[in-house]
């Protein structure tokens, strides 16, 4: 970290290890700000995007526990748009609905409840279960789902049931005036090979709103100390510091492969996947470090987790840059970081 942060492929990180219930490394690295004035921070504020869908997750799971809502009730139980369908809840959370990709107007829909209505007038691409397509559609849906079940906005449904309990203080959908120094700058590479700004694009102002709506696939703002609250809470099988949130068995189905019905049972990226989360295989063929088992996901803007009941460990890598797909872009490290996580445990046990 300290080599790509000096080096100025990325301008900073924040890095957190914890095994056995204890946080054992956290670091920041590098800076904030693209003119570096502003050194990282280890409780800088970033935007974790498709790291929300794992929360998503857990506050649909909460309300299956509670008996709101089925893993496998249709879609259309819940939303009138999707009335007759064969679409299922468990299907959303796993990415195998078959839905299209969002369309534009989707993205610019005024909350939730339109987004959800638009995409049910979407001819879907491929009848559902029958292949993993990762997609937003699916998870802005389930975020719906779990508005109209709980009767909560989707929200106050993540702050009064996840993050005011988990002590998440610093984790929502937009940053406290106060707090919005703390936000990681957001960087991409031009052509050139050179760091520069990203765009206001998903917010008009860094700590906005990301979305018109509250959105379950990518609308967070977290910090690598509340994500490991949550990553704990999952190694815990639901609960941390008394507070519960899952039992024991949903965390377990949570992740564990739901592909099994597929020839093969992986996604695309040679891995399985559960409910919201990838799942670490046993197979020769996938590329990512880790006990099988092991859970996690990532964001678009180099965010990255990974659990690992095994080894009783978590892994959080938060860094804030969008890749362009140029060739002078910076290199991949995700990998590389978890492989140097799990060979420190191969040096303890020495």
């Amino acid at each position: 970290m300290q080599d790509v942060t000096r080096s100025g492929e990325y301008v900073g990180a924040v890095t957190l290890v914890a095994r056995n219930g204890r946080i054992v490394d956290w670091r920041a690295y590098g800076h904030r700000d693209l003119a570096k004035t502003a050194a990282m921070r280890p409780d800088s504020i970033f935007r974790i995007y498709s790291m929300t869908k794992t929360v998503a997750t857990v506050a649909a799971l909460m309300l299956v526990e509670g008996g709101q809502l089925a893993l496998d009730d249709p879609v259309g139980k819940h939303l009138a748009e999707f009335s007759g369908g064969p679409v299922t809840i468990r299907h959303l959370l796993t990415h195998t609905t078959g839905f299209a990709p969002a369309s534009e107007a989707m993205e610019k829909a005024a909350d939730l409840k339109a987004y959800s209505e638009a995409a049910a007038r979407i001819a879907p691409a491929a009848p559902p279960g029958r292949r993993f397509e990762y997609s937003s559609v699916n998870t802005e849906i389930a975020s719906r789902v779990v508005e109209v079940a709980s009767g909560r906005s989707f929200e106050r449904f993540l702050r009064e049931r996840i993050f005011v309990p988990l002590q998440m203080l610093d984790t929502g959908f937009t940053v406290p005036a106060e707090q919005r120094s703390l936000i990681a700058a957001m960087t991409r590479t031009d052509r050139d090979g050179r760091l520069v700004a990203w765009p206001a694009g998903d917010a008009a102002r860094p700590g906005d709103l990301m979305r018109p709506y509250f959105s379950g696939a990518g609308g967070l703002y977290s910090t690598a100390g509340d994500f490991a609250r949550f990553c704990q809470m999952l190694l815990n099988g639901g609960q941390l510091d008394g507070v519960t949130l899952l039992g024991r068995e949903t965390v377990a189905m949570m992740m564990t492969n739901q592909l099994v019905h597929l020839d093969p049972p992986a996604s695309q990226y040679n891995e399985g996947f559960g409910l919201g989360g990838f799942v670490n295989l046993d197979s020769m063929g996938r590329e990512r470090p880790g006990s099988v088992g092991a859970f996690g996901w990532s964001g678009a803007a180099a965010t990255y987790f990974m659990a690992d009941p095994r080894e009783r460990l978590f892994a959080i890598l938060l860094m804030q840059h969008i890749p362009q797909g140029f060739s002078r872009d910076p290199r991949k490290i995700s990998f590389a970081f978890y492989n140097l996580v799990y060979q420190s445990l191969l040096i303890g046990r020495k």
